[in-house]
Protein backbone atom coordinates (compact mmCIF):
# COMPACT_ATOMS: atom_id res chain seq x y z
CA UNK A 1 0.00 0.00 0.00
CA UNK A 2 1.38 3.14 -0.98
CA UNK A 3 0.92 6.66 0.31
CA UNK A 4 -1.50 7.24 -3.19
CA UNK A 5 -3.61 4.56 -2.15
CA UNK A 6 -4.53 6.14 1.66
CA UNK A 7 -5.36 9.49 0.73
CA UNK A 8 -8.26 11.14 -1.05
CA UNK A 9 -8.59 11.03 -4.91
CA UNK A 10 -8.88 14.90 -4.90
CA UNK A 11 -5.87 15.31 -2.01
CA UNK A 12 -2.55 16.16 -3.10
CA UNK A 13 0.57 14.59 -1.29
CA UNK A 14 3.29 16.76 -0.29
CA UNK A 15 6.46 16.47 -1.90
CA UNK A 16 9.95 15.84 -0.35
CA UNK A 17 10.92 19.79 0.26
CA UNK A 18 7.36 20.32 2.01
CA UNK A 19 7.72 17.00 4.35
CA UNK A 20 11.25 18.48 5.24
CA UNK A 21 9.48 21.50 6.23
CA UNK A 22 6.29 19.84 7.82
CA UNK A 23 7.77 19.62 11.73
CA UNK A 24 9.89 16.64 11.59
CA UNK A 25 11.29 18.04 14.75
CA UNK A 26 8.18 16.90 16.13
CA UNK A 27 8.14 13.70 15.13
CA UNK A 28 11.58 12.47 15.75
CA UNK A 29 12.06 14.29 19.33
CA UNK A 30 15.61 14.82 18.21
CA UNK A 31 16.20 17.95 20.55
CA UNK A 32 19.02 19.03 22.36
CA UNK A 33 18.96 22.27 24.07
CA UNK A 34 21.04 22.58 27.35
CA UNK A 35 19.77 26.13 28.32
CA UNK A 36 16.33 24.33 28.65
CA UNK A 37 17.56 21.55 30.58
CA UNK A 38 19.71 23.66 32.38
CA UNK A 39 16.46 25.54 33.56
CA UNK A 40 14.45 22.73 33.85
CA UNK A 41 16.82 21.03 35.88
CA UNK A 42 17.25 23.93 38.17
CA UNK A 43 13.17 24.64 38.93
CA UNK A 44 13.18 20.93 39.77
CA UNK A 45 16.05 21.27 42.39
CA UNK A 46 14.32 24.80 43.81
CA UNK A 47 11.43 22.91 44.21
CA UNK A 48 12.61 20.05 45.71
CA UNK A 49 14.53 22.35 47.82
CA UNK A 50 11.36 23.97 49.25
CA UNK A 51 9.65 20.40 49.56
CA UNK A 52 13.19 19.52 51.56
CA UNK A 53 12.31 22.87 53.70
CA UNK A 54 8.63 22.00 54.40
CA UNK A 55 9.94 18.27 55.34
CA UNK A 56 12.33 19.51 57.72
CA UNK A 57 9.67 21.54 59.48
CA UNK A 58 6.95 18.79 59.07
CA UNK A 59 9.97 16.37 61.19
CA UNK A 60 11.25 18.91 63.37
CA UNK A 61 7.97 19.75 64.82
CA UNK A 62 6.35 15.73 65.41
CA UNK A 63 3.54 17.21 64.10
CA UNK A 64 0.62 14.26 63.10
CA UNK A 65 -1.40 16.96 61.78
CA UNK A 66 -2.95 16.10 58.46
CA UNK A 67 -2.33 19.57 57.05
CA UNK A 68 1.04 19.86 58.07
CA UNK A 69 1.68 16.46 56.43
CA UNK A 70 0.10 17.65 53.30
CA UNK A 71 2.80 20.51 52.85
CA UNK A 72 5.28 18.85 51.17
CA UNK A 73 2.99 17.09 48.73
CA UNK A 74 1.55 20.20 47.78
CA UNK A 75 4.57 21.90 47.29
CA UNK A 76 5.51 18.98 44.80
CA UNK A 77 2.16 19.31 43.68
CA UNK A 78 2.21 22.87 42.65
CA UNK A 79 5.93 22.71 41.37
CA UNK A 80 4.26 20.00 38.75
CA UNK A 81 1.62 22.40 37.78
CA UNK A 82 4.34 24.91 37.35
CA UNK A 83 6.41 22.72 34.88
CA UNK A 84 3.68 21.55 33.38
CA UNK A 85 2.36 25.46 32.62
CA UNK A 86 5.80 26.51 31.59
CA UNK A 87 6.45 23.22 29.24
CA UNK A 88 2.76 24.46 27.51
CA UNK A 89 4.13 27.93 27.14
CA UNK A 90 7.28 26.39 25.69
CA UNK A 91 5.66 24.05 23.24
CA UNK A 92 3.28 27.21 22.24
CA UNK A 93 6.37 29.17 21.59
CA UNK A 94 8.08 26.13 19.20
CA UNK A 95 10.68 25.30 21.77
CA UNK A 96 11.89 22.65 24.00
CA UNK A 97 8.90 21.27 26.10
CA UNK A 98 9.89 17.64 27.12
CA UNK A 99 12.17 18.41 29.69
CA UNK A 100 9.66 19.96 31.46
CA UNK A 101 7.22 17.59 30.86
CA UNK A 102 9.94 14.94 32.48
CA UNK A 103 10.01 17.70 35.04
CA UNK A 104 6.74 17.45 35.70
CA UNK A 105 6.32 14.13 36.06
CA UNK A 106 8.92 13.95 38.18
CA UNK A 107 7.57 15.87 40.59
CA UNK A 108 4.31 14.46 40.41
CA UNK A 109 6.45 10.86 41.21
CA UNK A 110 7.71 12.78 44.48
CA UNK A 111 4.52 14.02 45.42
CA UNK A 112 3.13 10.43 45.76
CA UNK A 113 6.03 9.36 47.55
CA UNK A 114 5.74 12.16 49.80
CA UNK A 115 1.69 11.67 50.65
CA UNK A 116 2.98 8.85 53.19
CA UNK A 117 4.47 11.38 55.59
CA UNK A 118 1.84 10.92 58.04
CA UNK A 119 3.24 7.11 58.65
CA UNK A 120 6.21 8.51 59.88
CA UNK A 121 4.87 10.13 62.82
CA UNK A 122 2.78 6.55 63.84
CA UNK A 123 4.61 5.36 67.08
Amino acid sequence: MTDRDRTDPGETLPDAADRANMGTRDVEKRWRDPAALRRAALYVVSSVGVAAIALAVFLATGASNVVVAAIVPGVCLVGAIGALAIGYRSYRHGGTWPVWQGAAWFLFALMLVSLSLPTLTVR
